[in-house]
């Protein structure tokens, strides 16, 4: 199964940005959809942003506008740019396929202060 490690989370104040990385374990041109979910404490993960094979992008109304999802097909790694960060974004940031696999890998603490 593939493995995704997610890097690039941080402490930030709110209005800030951070672009967060996440690198598959084999070439994510094989994998049909791929989506950003994040987890804040005692809540289930949660949907964000997704981008399919063919680049298509959707996101979850409570990040539009904010959030950019890209892909580099060559460095097998999806990118997640995160602007404006608002308190409520604070979270543990991972990839995962969509629908997502019972398996999450590494993900990327994300906080924002107030």
């Amino acid at each position: 199964q593939v493995h995704f490690e997610g890097s690039g989370g941080g402490l930030v104040q709110v209005g800030g940005s951070l672009r967060l990385s996440c690198e598959a374990s084999r070439p994510i041109l094989s994998i049909p959809e791929i989506g950003w979910y994040r987890q804040a404490p005692g809540k289930q993960h949660e949907l964000v942003a997704q981008i399919s094979r063919g680049g298509t992008i959707r996101y979850a109304d409570s990040v539009k506008g904010r959030f950019a999802i890209s892909k580099d097909n060559a460095k097998s790694t999806v990118y997640l740019q995160m602007d404006n960060l608002k308190p409520e974004d604070t979270a543990v940031y991972y990839c995962n396929k969509v629908p997502s696999m019972d398996y999450w890998g590494q993900g990327t603490q994300v906080t924002v202060s107030s």
